[in-house]
């Protein structure tokens, strides 16, 4: 059974109820990391601005500050999108299916899309090992260049656990779910009409 928006009720105990308290923590540590960033991103952008309009000229590293960040905002918030259901999927197909295909179908999907993440946060992981080697510093802050691509690793491997999460819902509970926390209601909805 679903709530109104689509969210699944909390469970209380198995491999379920461990997932949550995992998901939970995540769930902390992403909307904190992505909250201030977008903080700290509006206050750079806009003391950019009024050193531009007062003292005509640019905060040295306000550029690279917001490039840094939106990389942080991009792969720590996939995670997020994917824990809320909120992915871009195509579902025509899925949708024609019946209940029972379609949650087959949405394991596969989920699965394969977690591995997917995992590889490509496996080759990220090589991508920053080869930055560590280079020493290579960003042009305005002088900081080691990997430490701007570390979010990717971390998003990607989020996210992909995030589809596991999202995996295991629908092989342990009823209905199909979008991801762990939000079961999919176009099937309920479907049948109303």
């Amino acid at each position: 059974m679903s709530g109104s928006n689509g969210e699944t009720p909390a469970p209380r105990g198995g491999v379920l109820g461990i997932l949550k308290r995992l998901d939970d923590g995540l769930s902390v540590i992403e909307r904190q990391l992505l909250g201030w960033s977008i903080v700290i991103m509006a206050v750079n952008t806009v003391a950019n601005v009024i050193m531009r309009l007062v003292f005509s000229s640019s905060i040295f590293f306000s550029e690279e500050l917001n490039q840094f960040l939106i990389i942080l905002v991009t792969f720590v918030g996939i995670s997020e999108a994917a824990r809320m259901g909120r992915h871009i999927r195509m579902s025509a197909f899925t949708d024609m299916l019946g209940p029972t295909a379609s949650k087959i179908m949405m394991i596969i999907i989920t699965t394969g899309t977690a591995c997917l993440l995992f590889l490509l946060a496996w080759y990220s992981v090589d991508y920053v090992m080869s930055l560590i080697k280079s020493n290579r510093l960003t042009p305005a802050l002088r900081i080691p260049y990997y430490f701007t691509v570390l979010w990717v690793p971390f998003g990607l491997t989020v996210t992909g656990i995030q589809f596991l999460f999202a995996a295991a819902t629908n092989i342990f509970k009823p209905g199909t779910h979008l991801s762990y926390r939000v079961e999919d209601t176009f099937e309920a909805e479907d049948h109303h009409l």
